[in-house]
């Protein structure tokens, strides 16, 4: 089971949900909470009760980013080979995120900057309230906006030049530019119904089959569209044997919904 003491978990319906939960200072995240949400999510193919995942945060926020005083004031003040330890540490945490089979949905309520950016970025889904604002704002505190992956997974998603104006910038990105962007795919106030009812939908889903696409929709970005076609070939014939795919023809000739057990 699961257990978390630098934020909040529970398990709801087959949806693991992660509240960041320090809604005083806007949930900013310290040298643990990233150890243990990149810990959380290194795990979660091992925890096969989790069918998908949702991120919030407490008390009206996302998440503020790295803590000021706990993270920001000790890093000043680190030798190269600790600096390097930690942006490495950071970024394992994304790539748990991009790797773990649950869908991962993001529910952004207020503030979301600098990492809580980085964190609603790498999720596969964002549903945000219409007073969230998103910055990556690392070139405010005079780092590169190349933080956690930002250069490479940002563009996908709302384009080369929309990424370039928000990662030199550090400026914010209000709701419904984020929608117009494709950042958000839907607004909603709050955001966390709308984020569960998502989660809940793809929990009683081909689990199975929804991390095959998670798993393809990553490794594409790689490879030519002639090996995508391959790779995804290759995928579905591993989804045609599955007992979800016999259930969804049965039930279809039976003119009945399928019951999904992603098996």
């Amino acid at each position: 089971m699961i257990q978390a003491k630098h934020f909040l978990w529970r398990l709801e319906g087959g949806v693991g949900v992660i509240t960041l939960n320090r809604p005083e200072r806007k949930n900013p995240l310290t040298f643990e909470s990233y150890a243990e949400l990149r810990d959380l999510f290194l795990r979660l193919p091992r925890e096969k009760e989790v069918k998908a995942v949702v991120v919030a945060g407490a008390g009206g926020n996302f998440c503020s980013g790295g803590d000021v005083h706990e993270i920001i004031g000790p890093l000043t003040k680190m030798a190269m080979p600790e600096l390097l330890a930690f942006t490495r540490m950071t970024g394992d945490l994304v790539k748990a995120m991009r790797h773990c089979p649950q869908p991962v949905i993001a529910a952004v309520d207020g503030v979301c900057a600098g990492a809580g950016a980085i964190i609603a970025m790498a999720a596969d889904l964002r549903y945000g309230a219409p007073e969230a604002k998103v910055a990556f704002l690392f070139t405010r505190v005079g780092l590169a906006g190349c933080d956690m992956g930002a250069c490479t997974i940002l563009p996908r998603i709302i384009g080369q030049g929309r990424a370039s104006d928000l990662l030199y910038s550090g400026r914010s990105m209000g709701a419904e530019e984020g929608l117009a962007w494709g950042f958000f795919n839907r607004l909603a106030a709050p955001p966390l119904p709308v984020a569960m009812e998502m989660a809940q939908s793809l929990a009683a889903g081909p689990t199975f089959a929804h991390a095959m696409t998670k798993k393809m929709l990553h490794q594409e970005w790689n490879v030519g569209v002639d090996e995508a076609i391959e790779m995804e070939a290759q995928a579905q014939a591993i989804c045609m044997q599955t007992k979800d795919f016999t259930r969804a023809f049965e039930a279809f000739a039976a003119k009945q919904k399928p019951v999904f057990k992603g098996d």
